[in-house]
């Protein structure tokens, strides 16, 4: 997969989610928004409430998907399942798209009344869509290869002499280039100070690029090589730091996850027993 089309993917998925976001809010609007004193009165009550048909059936897809997601990225990490055919970093995309759509899902099928044991589940759940994008944020900084496994340091210092060989390569006679680049060094105050000083860098090497001669193919080719070196040397100087707040996010992570599911179980043993069966 392509960046172009890689970046379509993640665009996709986003879209979605926003579009099933806002079409069901739309559409619920004049119900989701009474006091819940009021909701009964509504001409879609029976079709909008949590026992409801269209809110049942919400609340059991949404539930459906976090269970798909989250064991499709338990089963690829831990036992490599489809990874020879896909790589865990799409996998791992993949996993955070189901699992923030059920939770959107799950949200309309509580038509936004919370209470009692099922609050817990809910705010646990957002506590996980929420460390999970921290998490997602995390794991991009690490270095890693295409399976999506992490490099060594040894790794990444070969991946840093591959590219500087092949920009040395492609532009042998422009040292100025080159030079800045081999000289690039990352601020270490903060990594909000890193980011910015990466982007006034890579703006600074755009234009020393487009004034060299050559074609625009070769020049967009020689910037995309800096711009890999850059952000590897960047991941490489915050790895061990990256490194600790991923194993401390998991401590927040996982026993969220884990505190959802096991009150979602309950929850659903619960109206089980009192007999909502949607259309089983």
């Amino acid at each position: 997969m392509n960046k172009t089309i890689h970046r379509i993917y993640i665009l996709a998925l986003a879209c979605i989610v926003s579009f099933v976001t806002l079409y069901i809010g739309y559409k619920g609007f004049s119900y989701y928004g009474l006091p819940v004193s009021e909701r009964y009165y509504h001409p879609d009550y029976d079709w909008f409430k949590p026992s409801g048909f269209f809110g049942h059936g919400l609340g059991i897809v949404g539930t459906i998907l976090i269970i798909i997601g989250v064991g499709l990225y338990i089963l690829s990490k831990k036992y490599g399942f489809l990874t020879r055919y896909i790589r865990l970093k799409y996998i791992l995309e993949f996993h955070i798209f189901l699992c923030s759509l059920g939770p959107v899902l799950i949200l309309y099928h509580t038509s936004f009344k919370f209470g009692g044991i099922v609050s817990i589940a809910f705010w646990s759940m957002v506590a996980v869509v929420l460390s999970g994008v921290i998490g997602r944020f995390i794991y991009i900084q690490i270095p890693r290869n295409l399976s999506g496994n992490e490099l060594s340091a040894e790794e990444i210092k070969n991946n840093q002499e591959n590219l500087l060989n092949q920009i040395k390569e492609l532009f042998s006679d422009k040292n100025t280039v080159t030079t800045s680049i081999m000289n690039y060094q990352p601020k270490t105050a903060s990594l909000i100070q890193n980011i910015r000083h990466q982007h006034t860098y890579l703006r600074k090497i755009r234009s020393q690029i487009k004034a060299l001669p050559g074609d625009r193919k070769t020049q967009k080719k020689l910037y995309e090589l800096v711009k890999s070196e850059v952000r590897l040397e960047e991941r490489k100087n915050n790895l061990q730091f990256m490194q600790r707040l991923f194993k401390y996010w998991h401590v927040a992570h996982k026993p969220f996850a884990l505190i959802m599911l096991v009150i979602v179980t309950i929850h659903i043993v619960v109206t089980l027993l009192f007999g909502y069966t949607w259309i089983f």
